[in-house]
């Protein structure tokens, strides 16, 4: 199946990021690695993928340079370990999860809970801004064109 090559549409960070995420597999496979399944059989069993899809998604990962493959015997077989780069994209996915956790968790509430290691405390991430500290959300920000921009 031919992709479309998102980051070709514009210049534009959002695009260049989907064109490494956009679809909907890579970022459960990112969730799953952060969550500790980094083997392929784990990884399958978790999401009910198939093997083709997850092969697919994994070298497109690996080649993205988000995962790294680690080899854990002989085989050889490998498992899969987040890159700085894949870590920062970890923080996008848990900036997606407060979303999904205030907006679709029901009365349930969130499925998962993350404890923050400086206070030890069970919190949700929250966009701050890198100067001066304070909240950082859509309302508070104005997109002015930038050094890598088209116009």
């Amino acid at each position: 199946m031919q992709r479309t090559n998102f980051s070709e549409l514009a210049a534009c960070s959002i695009a260049r990021t989907l064109d490494v995420i956009g679809e909907p597999w890579s970022p459960l496979i990112l969730r799953d690695v952060f969550a500790g399944f980094g083997r392929f059989e784990q990884i399958q069993a978790d999401l009910g993928i198939s093997r083709k899809v997850l092969t697919e998604r994994l070298n497109h990962l690996v080649d993205q340079g988000v995962l790294e493959r680690k080899p854990y015997d002989r085989r050889p077989r490998y498992e899969y370990v987040l890159t700085e780069k894949g870590t920062d994209l970890v923080d996008l996915l848990l900036v997606m999860t407060r979303w999904g956790d205030k907006w679709l968790a029901g009365e349930a509430g969130p499925p998962v809970l993350y404890r923050h290691h400086a206070c030890g405390e069970i919190s949700t991430v929250d966009l701050r801004c890198a100067h001066c500290g304070e909240p950082m959300h859509a309302g508070d920000v104005d997109p002015l064109p930038g050094p890598g921009s088209a116009v």
